[in-house]
C-alpha cells in the first residue's frame, strides 16, 4: 500500500485515467477496512460486505465476492495492511526530518525492505538502527 504512493511522490500518473486507476484502488483500500471491521466488529454477513463493497468499487462482483470471503477467512488482514502503510509512512516522515537534505529515500526504502516481513516493533528497530547509521554519514 505504502508503495502505491510513490506514484505520486514520483509523477508517475499523468492521465486523468491514471489518476481514476490510482483512486480507485484508494477506495478499494478504504472499503476493506470497513468491511473487515463490519464482518469481524459489527457482525455483518457476507451478503452486507459484499453490497457495501459492490456499491463503493469499480470491482467485477465475483471479485468482489472474492475479497469478501478473503476477508471472512483472515480477520484483521485489511487493518494490518494500513497499519504497516501507516507505519512506513511515519518512519519515512521521521527520517525526512531528521536528515533532513541528507535524506535518501533509496537508502530509506532499502534498508526496511531488507527487513523483509517483520512485526512493527522490529520494523521500528531496523529504522532506528539506519537512522542512526545514516544520522552519522550526513
Amino acid at each position: 500500500m505504502y508503495c502505491e504512493q510513490l506514484g505520486c511522490d514520483m509523477n508517475i500518473y499523468q492521465t486523468p485515467h491514471e489518476h481514476f486507476g490510482r483512486l480507485n484502488m484508494e477506495m478499494w483500500r478504504a472499503v476493506r477496512l470497513v468491511v473487515d471491521t463490519g464482518i469481524h466488529s459489527r457482525g455483518w454477513s457476507r451478503q452486507q460486505a459484499i453490497d457495501y463493497m459492490a456499491d463503493r468499487v469499480s470491482l467485477p462482483r465475483v471479485t468482489v465476492e472474492a475479497e469478501i470471503d478473503r476477508y471472512i477467512a483472515l480477520p484483521g488482514q485489511a487493518l494490518a495492511y494500513q497499519l504497516g502503510n501507516l507505519k512506513f509512512r511515519e518512519l519515512r516522515s521521521r527520517a525526512e526530518h531528521a536528515l533532513g537534505d541528507d535524506f535518501d529515500i533509496r537508502q530509506y526504502h532499502d534498508a526496511l525492505i531488507a527487513a523483509g516481513p517483520v512485526s512493527l516493533p522490529v520494523l521500528e528497530n531496523v529504522f532506528t538502527s539506519w537512522l542512526a547509521t545514516a544520522s552519522e554519514r550526513g
